[in-house]
């Protein structure tokens, strides 16, 4: 059995989301404050029995600001769940859940107390009266299938039967938040994945009796040594003497009691590397930690899974990458993928998102007006099997960037996304990412492909395409067909995709009064004499005065087909790289770069 999907309306940050969840992984991403958090929590207030019902009565904080509790409204968070066909355990979990064969709810309501929604409905109490006190909270499961989830408003009554607690003890849900100290739950037997795991192997009685043994042999052998025996013997007196006979109270040392429950609670995780030998966690790093307490919650969850004696689970993990050595994150989310394990993740790390199937990323995006919006990326119906393919290829943990920025400039290459950030930081004197602008390289013309993700119902952000006019990769080959091969660049355009495209190629657009001073020392310093004395005979040119408009715009054109071929000849992004060395000579931006952060900016 698995969560299908999850609809969340007006708690905390969330106004409206209905997402779709198809893997056993889900990743859910995003900026912060999109309500990622939130949506660990939402699944927890339905199906967590350990959650502390306090946190299901709702504080103002956590409803969402556009909601005027004055009025009634309700807070509704339900998950539907599938899978559970044929597994006797957990049809009988559903079993009031159900709405068809194979698909089941389970919904968290905060809304006006029954009594109230009676006085409601007799106009003994007014809209516009109500405080939070009026308002209680409910779970319900099941109900008529023809209301759908989202559609539940709140005085429909009737949507579900109630759900008893003591059903859901029997489905399992792990929540891992980000900032969670492992080497303190490690030791505590109640929190500890370790005490679970022992006790899920059912060691039989004869085993434990022969552990109990040994215990027991140990302890009379602790006790018998003299120097112990004195010890303990001081420790005794002293404590009859300070408590007095009205309090007496015998003492003495020794391990636990010979139990086997006191054998589980002491024993301790010793590791080794090639350092030291048999040391405790505690001496651990808190990355090392967390994956060792993951380690053994996933050995835990596979026997418990095996033993078919549960109704499912779910872990909730929070921020996975808190603490971890970017492979070590590659590790985690490969042997998460691998479990059979349901996990929903969220996380706001470019490795974890270069290494999740794209299927299994649903992206949390928050409006211009504050709103959020959830879209499973892969769901978009602008791409195919193939461009998801070259998406998955793409989104490395560099580039992956693009999925969190608020604002996006897709870039052909390196050379741009060497130059345009230094450029914009000289001209500007600010940053583009302090801005929320992401300049992103795709490595080629075909913008296509990234276009499709900026849309309504997927990525709902803007996005500006910065181009050169011929759309030719610097290392086609004459075949290369730009008329065929290209993208055609009008037709990306959207309500969140604009077009800024150069009249020439990057390099020759750089060329102007502002910019050669730049050129002029990057040349310089690439060893390209000639060119130096081109450039610089051109700027004072420019300079001077005596030049009309056509013959600047001449000189120009010729400047830009130096810096072009020196660009070709010491290779375009080392050109770049060198350039930007010298962006604070720089005064000026080729004007469709600085259309294309104006209209990023608006």
């Amino acid at each position: 059995m698995k969560i299908s999907r999850i609809v969340v309306k007006n708690f905390r940050a969330l106004r409206d989301v209905d997402m779709a969840v198809e893997d056993d992984l889900t990743c859910i991403i995003g900026e912060n404050n999109t309500g990622k958090t939130a949506i660990l929590r939402a699944i927890q207030m339905c199906v967590d029995v350990t959650l502390p019902s306090v946190f299901r009565n709702l504080i103002r904080e956590d409803i969402h600001t556009s909601v005027d509790i004055s009025h009634p409204s309700q807070v509704l968070i339900g998950i539907e769940l599938v899978g559970f066909q044929g597994i006797v355990n957990e049809e009988a979990l559903v079993a009031t859940w159900k709405m068809e064969a194979n698909r089941a709810r389970i919904f968290y309501r905060f809304r006006p107390k029954p009594s109230v929604r009676e006085q409601l409905e007799n106009g003994e109490i007014e809209p516009g009266t109500l405080t939070l006190e009026d308002y209680a909270w409910e779970l319900k499961g099941g109900g008529n299938p023809a209301i759908d989830l989202a559609d539940i408003a709140w005085n429909d009554e009737n949507v579900g039967e109630s759900v008893r607690f003591a059903d859901l003890q029997s489905y399992l849900v792990v929540n891992l938040p980000a900032l969670r100290d492992v080497e303190t739950e490690l030791r505590n037997s109640r929190t500890s994945p370790l005490s679970r795991l022992i006790e899920a192997f059912d060691i039989d009685k004869a085993e434990q009796d022969a552990l109990i043994d040994i215990l027991d042999d140990a302890n009379q052998r602790i006790a018998a040594s003299a120097t112990i025996a004195a010890v303990s013997n001081a420790i005794d007196t002293s404590f009859r003497g300070v408590s007095g006979p009205a309090f007496e109270m015998g003492s003495r040392l020794g391990l636990s009691a010979a139990t086997f429950q006191a054998i589980i609670r002491n024993l301790k995780i010793l590791l080794s590397d090639l350092s030291l030998t048999d040391f405790e966690p505690g001496r651990n790093g808190l990355g090392m930690n967390n994956i060792l307490y993951i380690a053994i919650l996933l050995e835990y969850l596979e026997r418990r899974r095996a033993k078919a004696q549960s109704a499912g689970q779910l872990i909730l993990l929070e921020e996975p990458e808190a603490h971890l050595h970017p492979q070590l994150q590659a590790s985690l989310l490969i042997a998460l993928r691998d479990k059979g394990v349901q996990v929903i993740l969220t996380s706001h790390s470019t490795q974890i998102t270069s290494l999740a199937p794209f299927n299994t990323l649903i992206s949390l995006t928050k409006r211009h007006d504050a709103s959020v919006v959830s879209s499973n990326l892969a769901k978009n119906d602008a791409l195919d099997a193939g461009a998801i393919a070259d998406l998955e290829r793409y989104l490395d943990a560099t580039k992956s960037n693009l999925l969190f920025a608020r604002k996006v400039m897709l870039v052909e290459g390196p050379a741009e996304l060497f130059l345009i950030p230094a450029m914009v930081k000289a001209v500007h004197g600010s940053d583009l990412e302090r801005r929320g602008i992401s300049v992103t390289a795709i490595y080629g013309v075909h913008f296509d492909v990234y276009a499709a993700l900026f849309k309504e119902g997927s990525l709902e952000k803007k996005c500006a395409i910065v181009a050169d006019a011929d759309l030719k990769p610097s290392d086609a080959g004459e075949e290369f067909n730009v008329a065929g091969d290209a993208p055609d660049l009008a037709a990306l355009e959207g309500d969140y995709v604009r077009v800024f495209a150069g009249a020439t190629t990057f390099e020759r657009e750089l060329v102007s009064e502002g910019t050669l001073p730049m050129l002029i020392a990057a040349t310089e310093t690439l060893g390209a004499p000639q060119i130096t004395q081109r450039l610089r005979d051109g700027l004072a040119s420019l300079q001077g005065g005596a030049l009309g408009a056509d013959e600047r715009a001449a000189l120009l054109v010729d400047l830009g087909g130096a810096v072009l071929n020196t660009a070709k000849r010491f290779g375009k992004a080392r050109f770049a790289q060198v350039a930007a060395r010298y962006t604070d000579q720089c005064t000026e931006l080729p004007p469709y770069i600085q259309a294309a952060i104006d209209w990023l900016d608006a």
